[in-house]
């Protein structure tokens, strides 16, 4: 089981203090939150992509990179690539380089995202949404598993003769992730290609989110994959936690209430009734969590938010401190115990790696586009390096 945290990248003035944060230090913030992560014993560290104000995470990939250089351990992800909005060249490449420089410490989710106007920005409609993450991934999925791609769809220009550089690292693409809140043909395309689904359930009820996960196991199932409890399942969550349950909602009250999402709406105790949102005590927080699994079945990743509405880094400090001292370990201990011995772990590179049989060096020795040249052709031969041996010695 992999518990970690995820962000939403948001400056949200926070409303305590009527201070709002800058850009600059919304993004300094956000490594800090990974780096904490990890020291407090988190598996998981996964930013969205957003390209319009109040976000700040329009570049993942750079924003993981800097931080797999200050991370040994903790696995980077996203909590959305936008498989929409974004060229799937550009994935392919982007997030193979990330692979590369992590060491194969990520993985990554797709989704559409819930920002309409993204699409014209990048020249899409959103009317075409789910045909376009449809399209775009099975391009993708291509990309990282054939050295030469040659392909046609409705939504891109054609590839004669493309191949994606760099390749995956050890001739291994990344696991991806099909995360989505309430469409049911990203539950089937998840199972289609035997990936992992995250229902991020942080908005929808229990019942809304246990029809969504058996309908992707069964899917998984149908498809061959295995049975459908060993499907791979990721969850989301949102917590907010003091010693006390009372200080909790005290202290989290204004930021619910005013927060760009869900403010100025259901109150705080309506909205922790009908989703996963848990203001408490650790223990709560554990129990809660725990009774997920009532509903969505044995999974492999837990995700909460922890850093949006405004909260200050140092209050989000504190959560991660909370979550990784007293609440993690719990949680690590009594899902081990539930879990059978056939539901596998969550994939990483190296059990994925070790499934393959081994990796390989995947790198492609290709014609010099400018030269015409091959590889073998720019190397010396004997006779050159005769020559200049005897260049030398004259």
């Amino acid at each position: 089981m992999q518990f970690g945290i995820f962000t939403v990248g948001d400056v949200t003035t926070d409303p305590t203090t009527g201070r709002t944060p800058t850009e600059h230090e919304r993004i300094t913030a956000t490594v800090a939150i990974a780096k904490k992560a990890e020291e407090v014993g988190l598996d998981v560290f996964a930013t969205g992509q957003h390209h319009n104000p109040p976000f700040v995470p329009s570049a993942p990939t750079t924003t993981l990179a800097f931080i797999a250089a200050q991370t040994e351990r903790i696995l980077l992800s996203t909590s959305t690539t936008l498989i929409t909005t974004t060229d799937p060249v550009r994935i392919a490449e982007d997030y193979a380089t990330l692979q590369h420089l992590s060491d194969g410490r990520m993985d990554l989710m797709m989704g559409r995202g819930n920002t309409g106007p993204v699409y014209p920005w990048f020249g899409k409609d959103i009317r075409d949404g789910i045909p376009l993450a449809i399209e775009n991934y099975a391009l993708l999925h291509r990309l990282w598993r054939e050295e030469v791609v040659n392909w046609q769809g409705q939504y891109r220009t054609p590839l004669q003769g493309f191949t994606s550089t760099p390749r995956p690292l050890d001739g291994i693409p990344p696991f991806v992730w099909h995360g989505s809140i309430r469409s049911p043909e990203i539950a089937e395309q998840a199972a289609y290609y035997g990936d992992g689904f995250f229902s991020n359930h942080i908005f929808w009820p229990a019942s809304h989110t246990k029809q969504m996960v058996q309908l992707y196991r069964r899917r998984f199932e149908h498809y061959g994959h295995g049975s459908a409890d060993q499907a791979i399942v990721g969850l989301g969550g949102q917590v907010f936690m003091r010693k006390n349950s009372q200080d909790a909602v005290r202290e989290f009250r204004p930021y619910f209430d005013n927060a760009p999402v869900y403010g100025h709406g259901p109150s705080l105790e309506e909205f922790t009734r009908q989703t996963p949102l848990t203001v408490g005590s650790p223990q709560e927080v554990i129990e809660r969590t725990l009774s997920f699994r009532d509903y969505a079945g044995d999974y492999q990743r837990q995700l909460w938010l922890m850093d949006h509405a405004g909260l200050p880094l140092k209050t989000v400090l504190e959560q991660l401190d909370i979550l990784g001292e007293e609440v993690v370990p719990v949680l690590r201990k009594e899902f081990a115990a539930l879990k059978p011995a056939h539901v596998p772990d969550a994939p990483t590179h190296a059990s994925l790696l070790a499934a393959a049989g081994g990796g390989h060096d995947s790198t492609v020795h290709a014609v010099d586009d400018v030269t015409g040249a091959s590889p073998e052709a720019t190397q010396p031969t004997t006779l050159d390096r005769t020559r200049s041996t005897l260049e030398v010695s004259k």
